[in-house]
């Protein structure tokens, strides 16, 4: 499966209850998921991206060429998306532009048709410009949702879970802490990895 490394970037963790058996690309990860799964079929073996905290739904039971098709589509773009990508009107650029539709009152219309560039142009800047002040702000508001999404599935029905959810939205990690102190030490460590950012404070 080298052929799919290049494409894959992201964290990824590998839970065999509520183990943790390896953390890497997809692949590696995958791969090490389906050996575990064959060698003990009764025990639950679950995939999590670290970067949102979801499950990634895989057929362990597969042969090994199945795998490597299944990851190949995860990790790869589809051609639709590779089509969005190159949206171009007739003599311009490829510029990856994506047409989608805005809705806007008549008088943010009037004032975008003013600014220098037109519409588009100005649009684009102000997105721009609103990732770079929110940045921050995005980064924490994603780590904090990836790690109730983690924590749902691996300890949603364990003592402390709601409390260490409202600290967690609270960016309480002294109290996030305590509450998961008596998890099993490689879902409370994946928690906190994942969770990280979400206790930075905001620029």
């Amino acid at each position: 499966m080298s052929e799919l490394l290049s494409g894959e970037s992201i964290e990824h963790a590998v839970f065999a209850g509520e183990q943790l058996l390896l953390t890497g690309g997809l692949v590696e990860v995958a791969t090490e998921a389906r050996r575990f799964h064959l060698e003990q079929p009764d025990v639950e073996v679950l995939i999590f991206d670290e970067a949102t905290g979801k499950t990634v739904d895989l057929d362990l039971r597969c042969m090994p060429e199945e795998l490597t098709a299944q990851l190949r589509h995860l990790i790869k773009p589809t051609a639709s998306e590779d089509e969005a990508e190159t949206v171009r009107g007739r003599g311009r650029p490829r510029l990856g532009v994506v047409p989608r539709e805005v809705t806007l009152l008549p008088r943010h219309w009037e004032w975008l048709g003013e600014q220098p560039g037109g519409a588009s142009v100005t649009l684009r800047k102000l997105v721009e410009e609103a990732k770079k002040a929110n940045a921050g702000r995005d980064a924490k508001r994603k780590a904090q949702e990836a790690c109730y999404r983690f924590m749902t599935t691996m300890a949603g029905d364990r003592a402390g879970f709601e409390e260490a959810n409202r600290a967690l939205f609270a960016g309480n990690r002294e109290k996030f802490e305590l509450e998961i102190a008596g998890w099993p030490e490689d879902v409370r460590g994946m928690a906190l990895k994942i969770g990280e950012v979400a206790f930075a404070p905001c620029n």
